[in-house]
């Protein structure tokens, strides 16, 4: 089975930008893009093929005909005709509301599917980008609710100045916001459960204010404090630098300038190719060959077994 690419989903918001559509090197008129939804099962968001033997159908429509040779045994076992990850590229030119999403359990006993844990990885984002991740100090619930009312809830979150290469993890429960400036890549499990704790009191083209979920957002919030919400790692040529890992999924980062093959013989599961920077040649031990430009995100099923990529190339790897 041949490795997929799909026509990206995208969304005009109030704080969108024009990075999105030159990155991806698209040949549309469309203003203030701020998501790019790569490659989606969400229902209603279904993203399509763009090529090949399944162009034209929905990633579920795949998943529902290639089951576990699309997935992996454990996975369509875990997640039967879902896909189990939703892939994004995101472009901040205004700050995005203060944020929390459920743990898988919360979400149930809010009457949900399912929670969100997810992570960003930072693209080429403006000088001065910043963003808000995790609680800086100990608040109580109680807090909580006393500083949104009174517009102070800023303080007790962690600001950072970002660049490109920064990771953030951010499990369900940690409170967030992407910033002014920020262009980067998301990896989420396959949910649109958002609760919006604060909007800095911005309004709609309609001239409202947008709706807050203060109350759900209470009951999913972690108050445990960290001393560094940032991943830390060593970027490094050539290989595989692990970036997160975790139930949902696991992510890498590659920094190619030399052909280097890839090892899937013993991965039980799909694997995703965000591409960042560059352009490569992929070829899958089948003699399927595709190319990964940057601004593209490949879905290479579960049952390749090897990947040789040639070419000056940079990108993420994530699988379940």
């Amino acid at each position: 089975m041949k490795p997929l690419k799909f026509n990206p989903l995208l969304k005009s918001t109030i704080w969108g930008g024009d990075k999105i559509i030159p990155f991806k090197h698209l040949n549309v008129e469309q203003e203030n893009v701020g998501e790019s939804w790569e490659i989606s099962g969400v229902k209603g968001n279904e993203t399509t093929v763009s090529e090949g033997e399944f162009e034209g159908k929905s990633l579920n429509e795949v998943v529902e005909q290639m089951k576990d040779q699309l997935l992996g045994k454990e996975n369509y076992k875990r997640f039967g005709n879902e896909f189990p990850l939703l892939i994004k590229f995101i472009d901040a030119r205004q700050d995005l509301s203060i944020q929390v999403h459920p743990t898988d359990e919360i979400a149930k006993m809010q009457g949900k599917e399912r929670g969100k844990t997810e992570m960003w990885y930072l693209m080429d984002s403006e000088k001065d980008a910043s963003l808000l991740c995790g609680l800086k100090k100990k608040i109580t619930p109680e807090e909580y609710a006393a500083m949104v009312e009174n517009d102070t809830i800023v303080d007790a979150i962690a600001k950072y100045d970002v660049k490109e290469g920064d990771c953030f993890f951010l499990p369900a429960g940690r409170i967030h916001a992407i910033g002014t400036g920020c262009f980067l890549a998301e990896i989420q499990q396959t949910s649109d459960v958002t609760y919006r704790i604060y909007d800095f009191k911005r309004k709609d083209k309609d001239g409202n204010y947008r709706e807050l979920h203060t109350k759900q957002a209470a009951e999913c919030i972690n108050y445990n404090v960290e001393d560094n919400y940032r991943t830390n790692y060593l970027p490094t040529k050539n290989m595989g630098v692990s970036l997160v890992k975790c139930p949902y999924f696991c992510t890498a980062v590659y920094d190619l300038d030399e052909p280097m093959t890839i090892d899937y013989s013993e991965l039980d599961s799909f694997v995703i190719l965000i591409g960042l920077k560059g352009e490569a040649t992929i070829t899958d031990n089948e003699g399927n060959v595709t190319s990964l430009k940057a601004g593209e995100s490949i879905l290479v099923p579960a049952t390749t077994k090897e990947l040789k990529v040639e070419g000056t190339v940079k990108f993420l790897e994530t699988y379940v």
